[in-house]
């Protein structure tokens, strides 16, 4: 683990007068990250669920939280619950929920952030803390690759049947996804598998796991240009201007704005890409990651009759679309109409 791995742990605490307290931080973070933190770690919350583990993404930097009632704690006698922050640079939830539960141990035990910060201090030189007390952190235990299979897509598509086809079309054209769900922990369990959809990008940055419907999360969350965001207030779904396809997991719906109706039209590749997913996930014999393969083999099919459709002018090294070629091919307008699109998110559109 390196520094910009790990750039931060801030601590706060609940007192027995129901306070929550911002009462430790290495590095220093800004009034507005603070702000954020304590409204995502529950310890401001009244007559609220303990949320023993959240995380989410803000302004590309990842916070995992993990909060901790105490309970005969004689080095914290006055304080009744408290959370521990790690923020970080890449997404792996499992790597710093291990990390986070090791420092709260600590923290339980010793009422101060020195012996805290020893173990932090020994994983960011080292990438390694041992204590046969508080347990044993190897960093590189915990290969981003196993993070991006942890989700279950087969219990996605359990959930939602053909319809993944178009949490699948929205992730293709790059398009904004919003999902509400009461409880965050399945918001995080349904939005950190979306982006294995599209697996051959990689790209977990899209990922918005955790958002209030809070003035300066909702700006941020706009600059981004396609999303995966979860909220579990259900004001969200007034909220138009924040997504192309709204999924309400409690209710297992999923709804197409009418400003990408268009785009997102389903025709005939749309229904063989459905019954692929479909297909595959229900099969008893094959794991999550050999779903993912084959939907994978899928999209790459689709790109490359995309890339034969494409040439090289204008002294571009990137290749763009030839929409003379698209037409000539005669596909069903559904599926040229898809091609077309998916040209524009991959920015293979002559300006």
């Amino acid at each position: 683990m390196t520094p910009r791995a790990v750039p931060g742990v801030p601590a706060g605490e609940k007192d027995t007068n129901g306070d929550a307290l911002w009462v430790w931080c290495y590095p220093s973070v800004t009034a507005e990250v603070r702000s954020l933190l304590l409204r995502k770690c529950c310890l401001t919350d009244e007559n609220k669920l303990l949320h023993t583990f959240v995380f989410g993404q803000y302004k590309r930097s990842w916070f995992y939280i993990t909060t901790v009632e105490v309970q005969d704690s004689p080095a914290l006698k006055k304080v009744t619950h408290f959370s521990i922050v790690l923020m970080a640079k890449d997404f792996n939830p499992e790597k710093y929920a291990a990390f986070t539960r090791i420092l709260c141990r600590i923290y339980l035990k010793h009422g101060s952030p020195v012996k805290m910060m020893e173990s932090y201090i020994a994983v960011l030189t080292k990438g390694i803390c041992q204590s046969e007390e508080n347990g044993s952190f190897l960093s590189k235990d915990f290969d981003a690759r196993k993070a991006y299979l942890a989700g279950s897509i087969k219990d996605i598509v359990s959930q939602f049947g053909m319809e993944t086809v178009i949490l699948y079309t929205a992730l293709m054209l790059k398009k904004r996804i919003v999902v509400y769900h009461p409880r965050i922990e399945a918001i995080q369990e349904f939005t950190r598998t979306l982006p294995a959809l599209v697996w051959h990008r990689q790209d977990w940055s899209i990922l918005h796991s955790y958002v209030h419907l809070n003035e300066e999360e909702v700006e941020a969350l706009k600059a981004c240009t396609g999303y995966i965001a979860g909220f579990t207030d259900s004001e969200v779904n007034s909220r138009p201007d924040l997504y192309d396809v709204y999924v309400n997991l409690a209710d297992s719906e999923i709804t197409i704005s009418p400003v990408v109706k268009e785009a997102m039209t389903m025709g005939k590749l749309h229904k063989e890409i459905g019954q692929l997913i479909v297909q595959s996930a229900e099969d008893p014999d094959k794991s999550d990651s050999q779903v993912i393969k084959d939907i994978s083999l899928k999209t790459k099919e689709i790109l490359a009759t995309l890339a034969s459709l494409t040439e090289v002018s204008d002294g571009n090294e990137k290749p763009t679309l030839n929409s003379e070629a698209l037409k000539q091919k005669r596909f069903p307008p559904a599926t040229e109409n898809f091609l077309f699109h998916l040209a524009a998110a991959e920015q293979m559109l002559k300006i």
